[in-house]
């Protein structure tokens, strides 16, 4: 999909869903590298877990964060309980972690919740 495109409401062309729905994708150890990758697309990844009370309170203001924000960049959540082979790849130590991929490589990290404004502008940031 050219860049140019992606405010258009592309949608798959086998099934026809929307691309981007403005919320969170959720990644899992199987999907994490094909939505990463290398691919043009920067990517904010969200590392989190169910009993993690600042990750449930962020989660609004990521899905917010990601309405804004998408198609500039793709928004995903990784629960580190389920995923534990990428969170230890990529040294996560705390949760919530924040992290912009850009071209495959980590371009930017947070660690510690945010509200939607501050989590906009740290993404905005990132991507320069």
């Amino acid at each position: 999909m050219p860049a140019d495109r992606l405010r258009d409401g592309p949608r798959c062309p086998r099934c026809h869903t929307p691309l981007f729905e403005g919320e969170p994708v959720e990644l899992t150890e199987s999907t994490f590298d094909r939505h990463v990758g290398d691919g043009d697309l920067p990517v904010v990844v969200d590392f989190w877990a169910p009993w993690c009370a600042p990750c449930r309170a962020m989660a609004p203001a990521y899905a917010e964060a990601a309405r804004r924000i998408e198609p500039a960049a793709r928004f995903g959540k990784l629960n580190t309980d389920e995923a534990q082979s990428v969170a230890g790849r990529y040294g996560i130590r705390s949760i919530p972690t924040l992290i912009v991929f850009k071209g495959g490589r980590e371009v930017a990290r947070h660690s510690g919740a945010m509200g939607a404004d501050a989590l906009a502008r740290w993404v905005a940031t990132a991507l320069g």
